[in-house]
């Protein structure tokens, strides 16, 4: 809870401090003396309620998404040794980390691989592949497990939805007013909005977008750091390498698809710009993490 007060916090102070510059600034006269007739305050409340409603709400279904996008199968009673093994492994880690116990289930998905999710750390799910279980040992699963639970521990996945509405408020107010400066200033229209505005908002919102996503994924690679700690807390560090190597040796890994990317353990391989949209670090430089820790 203070974690999200906090996040919020920090959004409502970084919305009054930009409403504050504005004012100090004069741009409100010189907006206003170009015809540009926008009521920054009230487009700061817009942008904020937009921005925050589409991720709180994708947070709040993003474990019922997880289990039908992902297929997962809940082990509620578990049929063999294995199922059995696993949610215990899930119980003890979750009491040792101080979390309710999520819910735990597996996923046809042939590649080593697993993912944490849900609104809060007492209503999590955590996933693995059914190849995580057939390719890798009981030792470099449970450190894979306790890698998940560090995720529900540490709230990543709120803060991961707090970050993104964030991003989000500050996407669609600054597009806007790149919007409104083109339409009113460039093409002089003097009534409502014209073409113009409603064009260079979206290019505005889909560059702007780009520029997001490289910030929400600089946060998701560092938390990715963040969970391996917690897992050689939770697992022991020699597990938790020994897993992370046994995922470099895959030659070919395959992300999971769409949004669950960001929260699976092994995010793929990329170079050259294309780092800066990572969802994962390197396990090289994760391995060497852990190592100097």
């Amino acid at each position: 809870m203070m974690r999200i007060l906090l996040f919020l916090a920090t959004n409502a102070a970084v919305l009054v401090v930009l409403s504050v510059v504005f004012q100090a600034l004069g741009l409100d006269g010189i907006l206003a003396a170009n015809g540009v007739d926008l009521n920054l305050k009230a487009l700061l409340v817009y942008s904020a309620v937009i921005g925050f409603t589409g991720s709180l709400i994708s947070l709040a279904l993003s474990k019922t998404m997880a289990k039908h996008s992902m297929q997962v199968q809940l082990i509620d009673r578990p049929t063999n040794r294995t199922e059995q093994w696993l949610l215990d492994t899930v119980q003890r880690q979750a009491g040792k980390a101080g979390i309710g116990m999520p819910e735990v289930g597996v996923f046809p998905f042939p590649e080593p691989n697993a993912f944490a999710t849900g609104i809060n750390r007492n209503n999590a799910l955590v996933a693995v592949s059914a190849g995580l279980l057939q390719n890798m040992t009981a030792d470099e699963v449970e450190a894979v497990v306790a890698h998940e639970v560090s995720h529900v521990a540490n709230g990543d996945m709120v803060t991961m939805g707090l970050l993104q509405g964030v991003v989000n408020t500050f996407v669609i107010f600054i597009a806007s007013v790149i919007g409104h400066v083109v339409d009113r200033v460039v093409f002089r229209n003097e009534e409502g909005h014209g073409p113009a505005y409603y064009i260079t908002s979206i290019v505005a919102q889909i560059f702007l977008s780009i520029l997001a996503t490289v910030i929400v994924m600089w946060f998701s690679r560092w938390r990715e750091f963040r969970a391996d700690a917690g897992g050689a807390r939770l697992a022991g560090r020699d597990k938790m390498v020994a897993a992370l190597r046994r995922l470099q040796s895959i030659h070919e890994p395959h992300d999971l698809p769409g949004e669950m990317a960001a929260f699976g353990i092994n995010g793929g391989i990329a170079h050259g710009i294309k780092r800066l949209f990572m969802s994962h670090p390197p396990l090289e430089e994760r391995i060497a993490a852990l190592l100097r820790g």
